[in-house]
């Protein structure tokens, strides 16, 4: 059975990239291994602590790498990813040569209350897992835009045809993940 690790770049309480993932997930199979990922928690990366990392690092660097494949959600902040997620991204790629994402598939949806659907977001993670050799689903793009029309006060997507559309990608990961 495969491991899905959901990684949200927003960290605020009732996030709508919380909804999607959640709406993703829902079409993964109902004995799917589904772990969310914490980033929340994770001090800035620095470099200094790769001889000596601190505790939550190294419970963060395990858990990545007991996952076989990833659901990436993010909403655009100033362009680009949340600086949370890029940090998650970097700890777990460190120290030099122990990069605990390689080589495992990925799934990337950005979102976004605006019609841009956090596109550039989506481009830029998109950019650092390739680079983190992480094979990535092409098809279909989830750029999910106007989100505060999709989704409840929790940020819960609530909209019957957008999740559909995610189940369905959803599904289609599965048969992506299981290629490799």
């Amino acid at each position: 059975m495969t491991k899905f690790g959901i990684v949200i770049g927003s960290i605020r309480k009732n996030s709508y990239s919380k909804g999607v993932a959640d709406a993703l997930v829902a079409g993964l199979p109902e004995d799917a291994d589904v772990t969310y990922l914490n980033i929340s928690n994770l001090p800035i990366y620095n470099q200094d602590y790769d001889e000596n990392s601190p505790e939550v690092y190294t419970a963060f660097r395990e858990q990545v790498a007991a996952q076989d494949a990833f659901i990436f959600v993010t909403p655009e902040h100033n362009r680009s990813i949340p600086a949370a997620l890029k940090n998650a991204l970097d700890i777990a790629s460190r120290p030099w040569g122990q990069n605990s994402w390689a080589g495992k598939p990925a799934l990337v949806a950005s979102q976004s209350i605006g019609g841009t659907a956090g596109v550039l977001a989506h481009h830029v993670l998109r950019q650092s897992l390739v680079f983190l050799d992480m094979p990535t689903l092409q098809q279909p793009e989830l750029y999910i835009g106007n989100t505060g029309n999709l989704a409840d006060e929790t940020g819960q997507i609530t909209n019957d045809d957008t999740k559909a559309f995610l189940a369905g990608a959803a599904q289609k990961f599965v048969t992506f993940a299981d290629k490799f």
